[in-house]
């Protein structure tokens, strides 16, 4: 055999006929051979067949998230047909620890991580064709975000149907700090949760209803027990609490079990996301709904198209911007105000 049909039979299996192929296969697992070195492969190529997700500090907080492993499933299911493999990055800011800047990639998807995060730096400062997903929109890369502001603002408008006018917020800190807020800030941690705080705070406000919140230094359900206890041993406890997502309204859940209190009938909760656990909780979750799985494939074409520009010659179009609509879904943790307990708002 000639090394160009050796090399067709690993690298271009269709120019060669089946029974070909297989004799080559099999005398090359009889002598050991492998195959074509990949580093080689990849620079004659120019391409490494590999795509990076920039994805939280921690890989294993993402690993236990229902709604992060979702959105990376969604993406390797849409990248499958393509040949091209998923590299996931972590955000750490270590400078032994760089993959964002030493990893040979095609390009990479900035998710789950802040705007002052060096590897998310290193992707933009290297070129690579990019997309980013529950972030401020970039110039010139392709984004896919959620309404995020919409289906907050709609969660805030259904407590207060129910008549509940004491309302908690629970947030992610933007500083680690736990405790009470001495007032709303609009300052907190990454794209989502800002815009799930301006919607809740456009309905509340328009209400007349002042909100407390409560900081939760990271996500862990230790801390977000403590957060919620926080805010449910308050004086003038609130009737509803909203959650910047379903894990964060679980340990709203299990605070008001320690607590003695039920849901509904004493507070109102309400998580985002409608991860898959949402509908099993105790009670069910009222939460609002996103398409994890269009948002992962909606990341995937993205990407994909991006590359594809990046090596046409064609005078390139303009990058996708995509908005996935949200639904809220009304379960059992949400009901009517407590009877015994007026609608008197938070003064501040």
């Amino acid at each position: 055999m000639s090394r160009m049909t050796v090399s067709n039979a690993f690298s271009q299996p269709d120019q060669l006929s089946a029974e070909l192929r297989e004799r080559i296969l099999l005398t090359a697992d009889e002598l050991g051979y492998v195959g074509p070195d990949p580093a080689g492969r990849a620079l004659a190529r120019g391409t490494s067949g590999a795509i990076g997700v920039l994805l939280t500090e921690s890989l294993s907080e993402a690993f236990t998230d229902e709604v992060a492993t979702a959105f990376l499933g969604a993406i390797a299911d849409e990248l499958a047909p393509t040949g091209l493999a998923l590299a996931l990055l972590t955000a750490s800011d270590r400078e032994d620890v760089v993959p964002a800047r030493d990893l040979a990639l095609d390009g990479a998807v900035l998710y789950s991580c802040l705007p002052e995060s060096t590897a998310r730096t290193w992707l933009l400062r290297r070129r690579l064709p990019l997309v980013t997903v529950d972030q401020d929109p970039i110039q010139g890369v392709a984004s896919i975000n959620v309404d995020d502001r919409a289906g907050a603002f709609a969660a805030a408008e259904h407590v207060l149907a129910l008549g509940h006018r004491r309302v908690g917020l629970l947030l992610r800190s933007l500083d680690g700090s736990l405790g009470i807020s001495d007032h709303v800030s609009t300052s907190v941690e990454g794209y989502p949760q800002r815009q799930r705080l301006h919607g809740w705070l456009e309905a509340l406000q328009r209400a007349g209803v002042e909100p407390v919140a409560s900081n939760m230094p990271s996500n862990s359900s230790e801390a977000r027990r403590e957060a919620a206890r926080q805010l449910l041993t308050l004086p003038e406890r609130p009737t509803a609490v909203l959650a910047f997502s379903d894990v964060a309204a679980f340990g709203v859940l299990a605070a008001a079990r320690e607590l003695g209190l039920d849901v509904p009938r004493d507070l109102s909760v309400v998580g985002f996301d409608d991860s898959p656990a949402a509908g099993l909780s105790a009670p069910p979750l009222t939460t609002v709904r996103q398409d994890m799985a269009a948002k992962g494939r909606e990341a995937a074409q993205a990407l994909t198209a991006a590359i594809a520009r990046s090596r046409s010659p064609v005078k390139a179009s303009r990058p996708r911007r995509v908005v996935l609509p949200t639904e809220l879904v009304v379960r059992q943790s949400t009901g009517p105000v407590p009877s015994s307990t007026g609608v008197v708002a938070f003064s501040r």
